[in-house]
């Protein structure tokens, strides 16, 4: 494999939520713990990197990156409304601390999936004020922190909840009888569990009376959204873009999208075209300003004259039940830079496997797609994989193992794998 240069950001990702534990004023918290919750178990201590965050980033430097991608979380900063916790700030300052001491690159999501409980009780994602709480949040955080933070992600996965609505869409339209013999698995890149229908009352119902609010009226941001809170989402990057670039010009400020490799068999061309827009072009107009764009890919999508298809019978899958395709990345790197010829970062891209021979196989491969880019002339500055550790896959629980990093709960003791090494040590290969 041909080097990438020196100044190119190589490294991993986590998600707060995820990882760090014990996150209990947030809104997954919540979701996680109600009678009858639709998640396969709570996250508790998680992978407990709010403790053990030192231990975790030495092993990322001691094999070799430069780069780590984390979110700082949302409901330990402002677990009440307007409270802001100086404490949790504190925290995450080491952490930047610890990166740059290190010689690591941070780069900085504000928000990765879960808010504060506070904030869905207010309305969530659907709710104009959330726009409001948003920036007093970015504020907050950059006013203390920003001189510590050289890239920013706003906001994960803005597009996820059209995603989500697709996910949706089709499993109500599958037969069950055919979905209990061999469930759609196209979608789980997001790490979410779909077939939900016997337990949604119940849920529902708890999740109304835990947030104090009619159910009908909860919107979390992994939740299928409205034109509006489409509309509202992106506002609230835009808003945080203004407000960083006032409060610190010197950061760079960007978005994430989780993106697919959409490939068409005879008469799928315009099913691809529309999952296009909806996932990405549409954006466009809002993220014009922005210094970069952060693509995450794990799969692809192949489309027929119907829609999206099943892999076939004989396909090589993931853990997680997606098509292995690590060549998906560089192919979607080149329809996004089609359309957008600002710097990219490969904000997350990785495979949940037992066998870490296949995770060394998938970075390499997916990492021959990036450097096809380069040499194309595509912007490209950074590769985070995901993700540093085996950590809280949302509704899907630990079962998933993406980590570069093993870890046994039981006992938060790390183990490093061999696709941590080799990916540290890429550039000498």
């Amino acid at each position: 494999m041909k080097k990438f240069s020196n100044d190119f950001m190589i490294g991993a990702a986590t998600a707060a939520h995820q990882v760090e534990g014990n996150n209990v004023n947030s809104d997954f918290w919540v979701m996680e713990n109600v009678p009858g919750s639709m998640y396969k178990e709570p996250s508790l201590d998680a992978a407990d990197h709010y403790r053990k965050y030192k231990e975790d980033i030495q092993l990322l430097v001691d094999a070799g990156c430069n780069t780590y991608r984390f979110s700082i979380e949302w409901a330990r900063i402002e677990p009440i409304k307007g409270k802001f916790d100086k404490n949790e700030i504190e925290h995450y300052r080491e952490v930047l601390e610890f990166c740059h001491h290190h010689n690591v690159t941070p780069i900085v999501t504000l928000h990765h999936f879960s808010s504060p409980k506070w904030l869905i009780s207010e309305g969530g994602w659907e709710s104009e004020s959330t726009i409001e709480y948003f920036i007093n949040y970015c504020h907050f955080v950059v006013s203390e922190l920003g001189d510590l933070i050289p890239y920013i992600c706003t906001i994960n996965e803005a597009n996820m909840g059209k995603q989500i609505a697709k996910i949706m869409k089709r499993m109500t339209s599958v037969n069950e009888s055919d979905q209990a013999k061999k469930p759609d698995n196209a979608d789980v890149q997001v790490g979410l569990n779909v077939n939900m229908k016997t337990k949604m009352e119940k849920y529902y119902r708890a999740l109304g009376e835990a947030f104090g609010m009619d159910p009908r009226y909860i919107h979390t941001f992994l939740a299928p959204r409205t034109e509006n809170g489409e509309k509202i989402i992106m506002k609230c990057h835009e808003q945080a873009r203004r407000v960083i670039n006032e409060l610190n010009p010197t950061i760079k400020v960007g978005i994430t999208f989780s993106l697919y490799d959409h490939q068409a068999l005879p008469g799928g061309e315009e099913s691809i075209k529309k999952e296009q827009y909806e996932d990405f072009l549409c954006y466009l107009p809002y993220i014009k300003e922005d210094d970069f764009i952060g693509v995450q890919n794990y799969s692809r999508k192949i489309h027929g004259p119907d829609g999206v298809v099943k892999p076939v019978e004989t396909s090589r899958l993931t853990k997680m039940g997606y098509e292995y395709y690590p060549e998906a990345l560089g192919n979607v790197l080149e329809f996004v830079s089609k359309h957008w010829h600002k710097p990219i970062i490969v904000t997350e891209n990785g495979v949940s496997t037992d066998n870490d021979e296949e995770r060394v196989e998938f970075i390499e491969r997916a990492l021959t797609g990036v450097h096809r880019c380069i040499e194309n002339g595509i912007p490209i500055i950074g590769y985070t994989y995901w993700s540093l550790l085996d950590n809280f896959e949302w509704q899907l629980g630990y079962a998933q193992t993406f980590g570069l990093i093993a870890v046994d709960r039981s006992t938060q003791k790390r183990y490093p794998k061999q696709s941590l090494s080799f990916l540290g040590n890429i550039n000498m290969i």
